[in-house]
């Protein structure tokens, strides 16, 4: 018997590589579409740049400033204000690409076929379900954290120029529309959607009903974390008159008392003038002024911490999902 007639068949398709070049037919318009929003997310970025810099011939000063310099009025070109405008909800568009991948996954994806009943043909075929939805996993993680990078490092080479400017107004790091499209963190809500994408899907197999839960849980999640990202990391204390410059983050001021204890400004409010603001802090026992801020320096950290919480999220999500496809479909 010859060596050909001892050969064990092949597999129809390795691994993942049979489901994804499947799912790579069935939606490449699809993919098509979200090439095309990346090339314009960067074509704007970049259109945005380049405009500010044909518009600074007509800058007389190097903040900008299109009046005579030191005359202590300010007017910039309407380039670099609108440009400003435009970068400011640039994290918030990140967000927005995240939400869409999400509930991509959870109805064309995956609730579509299990709604339709579709999917018993690629079981019955070559792919396990486990395979089936790890595929349905694969290629929108991938594509989406290729995706994600591009577009954080164009964003960042964009918002960097710009915020260099010592006049340039709402592009503070810390601002949550800008804040989730400077770092990692982008790619990690990508991924998110991704798992909760996924989840919806096998939990509810309604393909309308998948993409509205996907939707509900991510802006949750994303709301979430835009209200309570300070607490992330432990702010600096500043005490008295010696409060930071620069492109601090305040969080919280106020006074402490002699013993110590803190009074905060918003319980002073509705006091008015800044005088009786001050008064009422004083009336209340306050000695010592402080104010909590995260410095720039804690940039890093507050993004890697978020981070690290949305990828186990994503990851206890995409664990829960395929238990669940598992004892439904074994």
């Amino acid at each position: 018997m010859s060596a050909i007639g001892l050969r064990a068949p092949a597999a129809p398709a390795a691994g993942l590589r049979g489901p994804v070049r499947v799912l790579l037919r069935q939606h490449r318009r699809s993919l098509w579409a979200a090439c095309a929003l990346l090339v314009l997310g960067i074509g704007i970025v970049v259109g945005l740049r380049i405009w500010v810099a044909v518009a600074s011939s007509a800058e007389r000063c190097a903040d900008g400033d299109t009046t005579r310099c030191g005359d202590g009025s300010y007017l910039p070109t309407y380039a670099r204000t609108a440009t400003e405008t435009y970068l400011a909800d640039g994290g918030t568009a990140v967000l927005l690409l995240a939400g869409l991948i999400g509930v991509f996954v959870a109805g064309p994806l995956i609730a579509r076929e299990l709604e339709s009943g579709t999917f018993r043909l690629a079981w019955a075929q070559s792919a396990s379900p486990a395979q089936w939805l790890a595929a349905r996993l694969a290629l929108p993680a991938a594509l989406a954290t290729a995706g994600m990078t591009v577009l954080v490092l164009v964003y960042r080479w964009g918002w960097s120029g710009i915020r260099s400017n010592p006049r340039a107004s709402g592009l503070s790091w810390f601002q949550s529309g800008i804040h989730p499209a400077l770092g990692p963190t982008a790619v990690a809500y990508a991924l998110l959607a991704v798992a909760v994408g996924a989840l919806c899907a096998v939990v509810v197999r309604r393909t309308v009903l998948s993409m509205s839960l996907t939707a509900l849980v991510l802006g949750t999640v994303m709301l979430g974390f835009g209200k309570r990202r300070y607490e992330l990391w432990p702010t600096v204390r500043a005490l008295g008159g010696d409060y930071p410059s620069g492109d601090a983050w305040y969080t919280e001021s106020g006074m402490l008392t002699a013993s110590g204890k803190e009074i905060y400004s918003k319980d002073c409010i509705p006091a008015g003038s800044a005088e009786s603001f001050t008064s009422c802090l004083r009336n209340r026992g306050g000695i010592t002024g402080f104010v909590d801020y995260h410095p720039a320096s804690h940039f890093w950290p507050l993004q890697l911490v978020e981070t690290g919480i949305l990828l186990v999220l994503a990851a206890a999500a995409v664990a829960l999902a395929f238990r669940v496809l598992r004892r439904r479909h074994g």
